[in-house]
């Protein structure tokens, strides 16, 4: 008979766990959480200081039955949930539902799947961290008030099924503040001019910069053509050569918001897909003699921490294959305000163990993941790069240009990795030849460009979850739910990875915002995370917390509920007749959009997809408006909706803006890095986005 039960979450992690520690204990798992809110009501009495009703989830009472015998026959029990506020949540839960003495050392927690880590962590169990878990029920709490408050008033006034949250509700009315901003966006006119220049037969390019004494901005055609009357001959004298030696340092090791926002640039990953592959690597993946071993430390932290252990292994592993002038001499990076550092940032449990060591027995996916992990870790204990930055100014008349060129000198990290940004641009050498002030220049070729302002981007996953941890809404380890939230409800869809509220979408976002305000306020959400956070710190009551809320909260509610008017998604006729019963076909709104069904319905299911008007005006016959097919092959197209009378058909879509250049169609091409808007008449084209 074993001595000791271990209670872990998933089966996968105590099989491992239970081979580490031996034949004294037992390891079992509790498949996540046994206790929660009920699903079928509030399940928190706001009239009795907010206290929860905690009951068995369903489909969990044979898993709790099973622990509870285990855990009499055992002289003692640990439970070693995962090691942040949800884990300790589970601890608290199994500990009242087992009879575990919470007084006792019963709780362990270690941030690795390996066997020295497991070990210690055993040699010093600690009691149940109380104000971990009050941060948790806090947090459970307040968004099953709102939640369970707002969702079932959405489906009495607009449809059923939809939902409403504190994290859900702000980053939905981002996506439409956004979109919004484009919509309404109107470009400005803007030049450059660029001089491509020759020196002791090396040509290099400059940019108009102004005049001797200040910038000068170029904001239509005459204004260029004064500059260009101004210059005179080929002739260009360096005024000024200003040479500087830059220091690039590396980023510092994932946390779980950037090895999201990572993983969308670099590998193209859904943050959803991200976190169930990191997932897989933290409890373990089957290595030859080794058995079940964890790859990566735990994937939920807002820390970039390293232990003083992986530090050292990861400088040895440096200095042996790269050298001693690749070892980082940095301080550790300071951590965020929020950061929880209870443990280490995501990263390999053994620099050792290098990605192409591990290749053969992972997934493609997984080996990807894998090494983005290792890259970004190690790089972040190499030295910074170097780099050589030259500014060099040429003149002519008083028309001033100014040529910048780097070169990096010594690689440093950059040998390893380098960070991924949202516009996917890359730094490249730019070597200017050599110059001094009164060398003269000869200009080859000076070009003027015409440009115009370009809207905001929309949303990408990577920019969204960015974007929220910027302004401090939710938390790294919700993010990856949230966003998955929105596109289940059908509140936004994907257009070229980028984020674009549905119909349904601004219906749900116009009633939040206007009987709720506070719950779509930044400032008021990012307050509340930091008072969750204090909660957590053992600086403030849950409960207090709650209430403050829950005052204002409630009177909101009751003036939603008596004026709240019921939104009408009117069965509009879609002016033709079922081609199964005869009966006169209607337009509905189902969860990705508008579809056409049989008004006879349930007698009659049949249902068709509508043709999708873009709000384009066809080009050709000037009557019609694109909109969007499908060819037999499923690919989407563009055509007229008077075709056959019109024949306008294009592969790229068409957009309504007309051509700032020559007023003519715009359309938006799939290029390699994203979308780019060119004219189908002129030269004019947008940056990628």
């Amino acid at each position: 008979m074993s001595d000791y039960l271990v209670i872990v979450e998933s089966p996968a992690k105590a099989k491992t766990i239970e081979r580490y520690l031996g034949k004294k204990y037992k390891v079992r798992a509790s498949l996540g959480h046994l206790r929660d809110l009920p699903r079928s009501q509030m399940g928190v009495d706001v009239e009795n200081n907010y206290e929860p009703r905690y009951i068995t989830i369903r489909g969990k009472g044979p898993i709790l039955q099973d622990l509870k015998k285990e855990a009499k026959k055992a002289k003692k029990v640990f439970l070693a949930a995962d090691p942040d506020r949800e884990g300790e949540a589970i601890a608290w839960h199994l500990a009242n539902a087992l009879g575990v003495d919470q007084s006792t050392e019963c709780r362990v927690v270690f941030n690795e799947i390996t066997k020295d880590a497991i070990k210690e962590s055993f040699k010093h169990p600690r009691k149940i961290d109380m104000d971990l878990v009050d941060a948790q029920q806090a947090r459970r709490i307040l968004d099953r008030l709102v939640g369970y408050s707002i969702s079932p008033l959405l489906w009495k006034k607009v449809k059923k099924g939809l939902s409403a949250g504190r994290v859900q509700s702000v980053a939905l009315g981002l996506i439409i503040d956004r979109e919004n901003e484009i919509k309404n966006f109107e470009p400005e006119e803007y030049w450059s001019i660029t001089g491509e220049f020759e020196k002791a037969k090396k040509k290099f390019e400059a940019q108009f910069y102004g005049t001797a004494d200040e910038k000068v901005k170029l904001q239509n055609e005459s204004d260029v053509k004064a500059v260009m009357a101004s210059m005179k001959g080929k002739d260009f004298s360096v005024n000024r050569v200003v040479k500087k030696e830059r220091k690039r340092n590396p980023s510092p090791s994932f946390t779980t918001s950037s090895l999201q926002q990572e993983a969308a640039r670099k590998l193209n990953f859904r943050a959803k897909k991200t976190m169930m592959l990191a997932q897989q690597l933290y409890e373990g993946i089957q290595i030859g003699k080794e058995g079940i071993t964890g790859l990566i430390t735990y994937m939920r932290t807002d820390s970039t921490r390293i232990s003083d252990t992986a530090k050292k292994d990861a400088l040895d592993f440096i200095v042996g294959n790269y050298g001693e002038d690749y070892v980082t001499k940095a301080a550790a990076a300071k951590q965020s305000a929020k950061s929880q550092d209870a443990h280490e940032a995501v990263r390999p449990t053994s620099v050792l163990r290098t990605p192409e060591s591990v290749k053969s027995i992972l997934s493609r996916d997984l080996y990807r993941l894998y090494k983005l992990i290792w890259d970004r870790f190690v790089a972040s204990q190499m030295s910074p790069a170097v780099l050589d930055t030259v500014m060099a100014e040429l003149q002519n008349g008083d028309a001033v240009f100014r040529a910048n060129g780097s070169q990096v000198k010594f690689p440093g990290f950059m040998k390893l990795y380098i960070e991924g940004t949202d516009d996917q641009t890359e730094d490249k050498d730019n070597i200017l030849p050599e110059m001094a002030e009164g060398d003269t220049v000869k200009a080859v070729a000076i070009e003027p460009k015409q440009h115009f302002t370009q809207p905001p981007p929309r949303f990408t996953e990577a920019r969204l979850v960015r974007t929220l941890e910027e302004l401090g809404i939710g938390r790294p380890s919700t993010y990856a739910p949230t966003l998955d939230t929105i596109q289940k409800r059908g509140y936004v869809a994907l257009d070229a990875k980028r984020f674009i509220p549905t119909e349904l979408g601004e219906i749900v976002h116009s009633l939040v915002s206007e009987f709720f305000p506070d719950i779509l306020n930044i400032e008021f959400t990012a307050k509340m995370e930091n008072d969750l956070d204090s909660v957590e710190d053992g600086e403030i009551d849950w409960r207090a917390i709650i209430d403050l809320f829950y005052l204002d909260f409630e009177k909101d509610l009751r003036v939603a509920e008596e004026e709240m008017e019921k939104v009408q998604i009117k069965d509009e006729p879609a002016g033709e007749d079922c081609e199964q019963c005869g009966s006169p076909m209607v337009f509905k709104l189902g969860r990705y959009g508008k579809f056409m069904a049989c008004s006879n319905f349930p007698d009659c299911r049949n249902t068709k997809a509508i043709v999708k008007h873009i709000g384009v005006t066809c080009p050709t016959c000037k009557e019609g408006e694109i909109v969007e097919r499908k060819s037999k092959k499923r690919r989407i197209f563009y055509g007229c909706e008077r075709y056959p009378e019109c024949d306008f058909v294009s592969w790229d879509k068409p957009i309504e803006r007309p051509c700032p250049k020559c007023a003519q169609l715009l359309v938006e091409k799939k290029v390699k890095k994203g979308v780019q808007i060119n004219c189908t008449n002129c030269d004019y084209k947008e940056e990628v986005q």
